[in-house]
């Protein structure tokens, strides 16, 4: 019911930055969380940073002061800007929503992932 296009991935050197979106659409009456996840291989899937539809923002220590979530409410969009890239924020990112489908559901949805690439 809900569709995600996640954009933005890619390989860039250390220091430099990518921006990264995603846009939910279907059957959306609103979204409330909307943030980023990112999984390396070998490793758990963490949180990268997540906003609600009010404002407020959460980051992983590893990622605060370097990256900045936002979004645009009336396109249902979420942006993850990275900055000052390093190696270690390889992973492939995903989009995760959680957006309401009718006036009792709320729909969480992963998007397919986008791979991120810091080369030293």
């Amino acid at each position: 019911q809900v569709q995600l296009v996640e954009s933005g991935g890619g390989l860039v050197q250390a220091g430099g930055s990518l921006r990264l979106s995603c846009t939910a659409s279907g059957r959306i009456f609103s979204c409330d969380a909307m943030g980023w996840y990112r999984q390396a291989p070998g490793k758990q899937r963490e949180l990268v940073a997540a906003i609600t539809s009010g404002g407020s923002t959460n980051y992983a220590d590893s990622v605060r002061d370097r990256f900045t979530i936002s979004r645009d409410n009336a396109k249902n969009t979420v942006h993850l800007q990275m900055n000052s890239l390093k190696p270690e924020d390889t992973a492939v990112y995903f989009c995760n929503v959680n957006c309401l489908v009718s006036t009792e559901i709320t729909l969480e949805t992963w998007g397919q992932g986008t791979q991120v690439t810091v080369s030293s």
